[in-house]
């Protein structure tokens, strides 16, 4: 039996106590005796995260291995390696590769949960930084990216020919369905949602704000239709993609159903300069990465860091921990994590004053 004694960071307030683990919470005590001067947060959760440290889903096996050991150093314990917008026989691999380490542990990294697949079932006239091979969602393709059982949410354009019944596959698989990279308004938006939801689904939304039409006073657009519904939604806060203030915004109108996530390239933990995404030459500089052209194109992020940055934009801790816990937890329908309680999984980063993280642990062991 291990444990821990810090501020337990809990969803609705943060309290002086200690938690004793084995691979599961054993019991979560709030003590008011003298504690260290520390936080202990349950683990972070990244639902769409394409690399690190040079590495990239796309890549492979060892890749992903790379990719998933860099988050975990950065509190992240369970992780959806996410794919790209490629030639269909290169996202149909990178499937395959995360399906073989799904389920494996890898030495001082997260647990891998499945696949993200972002792309291509994307619009092609809101690729963002996605490369150009945007496809329909045709059901012959749906059943190709369901027989490797590993993907557990998709990003797909509500008007794409097929998508309705598309839709309705991924909604009937347990896949969540994450509205993104799309042209659709605030009514077919609606409509997307109901289907899903008629279909017993999780609608989910792909970077919030990003790679949608914005909110208008005559036009509200997809993020009105997300954000007023019962969807969840992503949300990369890392200053550049989303403004403190509408940020703030989208918490205080989805508290329990936005989620942060980092969409992080592989270039994150390296030093400015010039990287690759999607085979795609970009520019990492003062944390944004952009396309020649001066698009946004993905992030360094890393979710301590968002963490920060909600904090910063006046989010009180336990409130900002929600966005990468509980609520990424809820949303991915992963009911044995996400909080600390007992019988969850004893996922746990441990943060000093400054939020810098000290200690990750993964089902009961610490990383290095």
């Amino acid at each position: 039996m291990t444990e821990l004694k810090g501020h337990l960071v809990l969803p609705e307030r943060i309290v002086p106590g200690h938690v004793t683990f084995t691979e599961q919470i054993q019991a979560v005590t709030p003590d008011n005796a003298t504690i260290p001067d520390r936080y202990i947060l349950p683990g972070f959760i990244d639902s769409h995260v394409h690399g690190g440290n040079g590495a990239d889903t796309m890549d492979g096996v060892q890749a992903i291995h790379t990719l998933a050991r860099f988050h975990a150093r950065h509190g992240t314990t369970t992780i959806l390696p996410t794919t790209i917008t490629s030639p269909w026989a290169d996202v149909l691999g990178a499937l395959a590769a995360i399906a073989e380490v799904r389920g494996t542990t890898i030495p001082d990294g997260p647990n891998i949960h499945g696949a993200h697949l972002e792309g291509p079932f994307v619009s092609p006239h809101k690729l963002g930084a996605q490369p150009p091979y945007a496809l329909t969602p045709t059901p012959e393709r749906v059943a190709e990216v369901l027989a490797f059982d590993c993907v557990r949410v998709v990003t797909l354009a509500p008007e794409l020919p097929h998508a309705q019944e598309a839709m309705q596959l991924f909604a009937q698989a347990g896949v969540r369905v994450s509205l993104g990279h799309t042209l659709a308004g605030y009514e077919e938006t609606e409509q997307a949602i109901c289907r899903i939801c008629s279909a017993g689904g999780v609608t989910g939304a792909t970077h919030l704000f990003n790679a949608m039409a914005g909110i208008e006073s005559r036009k509200p657009g997809p993020a009105t239709a997300l954000m007023c519904s019962d969807a969840y939604a992503e949300l990369i806060f890392d200053t550049h993609h989303v403004h403190p203030a509408t940020f703030r915004l989208a918490q205080r109108v989805m508290p329990e159903r936005l989620l942060f996530v980092t969409d992080a390239m592989r270039a994150a933990g390296l030093p400015d300069g010039p990287s690759l995404l999607g085979g795609q030459q970009v520019m990492v500089e003062h944390g944004a990465v952009r396309l020649p052209g001066g698009n946004l194109a993905g992030s360094v992020l890393t979710l301590d860091t968002a963490l920060r940055n909600a904090v910063q934009a006046g989010l009180p801790l336990h409130q900002a921990a929600v966005l990468l816990t509980r609520n990424p937890a809820r949303y991915l329908g992963l009911h044995d994590r996400g909080t600390l309680h007992a019988g969850k999984r004893a996922d746990f980063v441990v943060m000093d004053n400054a939020l810098t993280v000290q200690e990750v642990w993964v089902a009961g062991q610490r990383i290095a």
